[in-house]
């Protein structure tokens, strides 16, 4: 069977969440979105590419910073309205400078942080 981006259940907003895992760790990185052309070029080129909600324009995860993600497979959930973005993490992956961006626990009710940095 074909992939079409267009079968994707996307929001109101022509978005999906695409959640970023370590293909290596299997750590979970980061949550972001992307819309169907952010899907097809993170295929067709291996980069990652956002959608920036904030900034209303495509983003390549590291292009910038240089924490580059290299897509090494990406998945559909039985849903098709989330995808799950295998990749090889340059650096870290939040904007903190945290490896991953789910570092804060809730432990008996208080925030504790897990991870500071990569």
């Amino acid at each position: 069977m074909t992939f079409d981006p267009n079968n994707l259940t996307f929001n109101d907003a022509g978005l999906i969440p695409a959640i970023a895992q370590d293909a290596t760790s299997g750590d979970v990185l980061m949550l972001a979105w992307m819309n169907a052309e952010s899907v097809t070029q993170t295929l067709e080129t291996g980069r990652v590419t956002y959608w920036s909600r904030s900034r209303k324009s495509f983003w390549i995860k590291g292009e910038t910073s240089g924490n580059l993600q290299e897509l090494v497979e990406m998945r559909l959930d039985c849903d098709r309205d989330c995808l799950l973005v295998l990749v090889n993490q340059t650096g870290p992956a939040c904007h903190t400078g945290a490896r991953s961006c789910f570092f804060t626990a809730i432990e008996d009710g208080n925030e504790v942080t897990r991870q500071t940095s990569d």
